[in-house]
């Protein structure tokens, strides 16, 4: 993933509503989701939901397909996963075990009870 796509993925997900809708696609799976039935989960207007579907599509992170009237969406996981390779190249100075040291402790000191 060149620096480009990364910042525009990262931009797109920095944003609040388009990071939920993200989230919702990621766990719906392979499967996807209709846009009403994504506007219904996160009870966002469709005018508003259409705006950040397209930003996300933008940026590669989600594909949209036309299914007779209605539009189904789905997270490109491939471009997850190289924003995620691009994230751990670039911030962890190609040493992944440094930064999964670090996600584990932060991950422990947010676990309820730690």
């Amino acid at each position: 993933m060149e620096t480009t796509q990364a910042l525009a993925a990262l931009g797109a997900l920095a944003q609040g509503t388009r990071l939920a809708i993200f989230r919702f696609l990621i766990g719906r799976g392979p499967e996807g989701a209709y846009a009403g039935d994504i506007a219904s989960a996160l009870d966002v207007s469709p005018s508003t939901l259409s705006f950040h579907l397209k930003e996300l599509a933008h940026a590669g992170l989600v594909r949209a397909e036309q299914q007779g009237r209605h539009v189904h969406y789905r997270a490109e996981f491939t471009h997850m996963q190289a924003l995620i390779d691009y994230l751990t190249a670039h911030c962890c100075g190609d040493q992944p075990e440094q930064c999964l040291t670090q996600a584990s402790s932060c991950a422990s000191k947010s676990e309820p009870g730690a």
